[in-house]
């Protein structure tokens, strides 16, 4: 049976799968419905993303501006990434609080991360394939935003030297700067 496990920030979940393998390989169920929904998550799944990076790169830290906010269920199809979310929900006792967890092709974790929260990943593995579906609403160019992966006040170990971090995201704003939040 899936496990769901509650994180030390309210409503963000790591997600353990139960694995049935035998000599031909392994299933499992990445996502369950009824099984979401007794953790109290109705959302439907609008929309399915999936990257690949090499070493060292950082990609985040990204989320959607209100009214379009959204969840994601991460998971790493191949490789390793360090995935982080920061709680960006200005009424809640974790507010500027990250998490982070490795996720990988063979641990099989996933990271549910409600609206309400930034959301990045460092790649640790030689490359790494990722897959998330995404809650609420799909992509909106206009709703775009995110922090800067290096903010000082957020402190986050990526777990990577040397990091690749595309130009838009190196110029994104610090968490103190931003406006538009939950």
């Amino acid at each position: 049976m899936t496990k769901i496990i509650n994180t030390e920030i309210a409503d963000l979940k790591i997600i353990e799968p139960q694995i049935f393998q035998d000599e031909r390989g392994y299933f499992f169920e990445t996502y369950k419905f009824s099984k979401f929904l007794e953790e109290g998550i109705s959302d439907k799944i609008v929309q399915i993303n999936q990257s690949f990076s090499n070493q060292n790169v950082i990609r985040g830290l990204h989320f959607q501006t209100s009214p379009y906010g959204q969840a994601k269920l991460v998971k790493c199809l191949s490789g390793e990434i360090y995935d982080v979310a920061v709680d960006l929900r200005k009424s809640s006792p974790t507010f500027g609080r990250h998490f982070g967890v490795n996720l990988s092709g063979e641990n099989k974790k996933m990271l549910y991360i409600p609206v309400g929260f930034a959301h990045g990943f460092s790649v640790i593995s030689a490359e790494a394939r990722v897959e998330y579906a995404v809650f609420g609403a799909e992509y909106q160019p206009k709703a775009e935003a995110g922090i800067k992966f290096d903010n000082e006040d957020l402190n986050i170990d990526w777990k990577v030297k040397n990091p690749i971090v595309s130009v838009k995201d190196k110029i994104l704003p610090a968490l103190k700067d931003l406006k538009n939040l939950f």
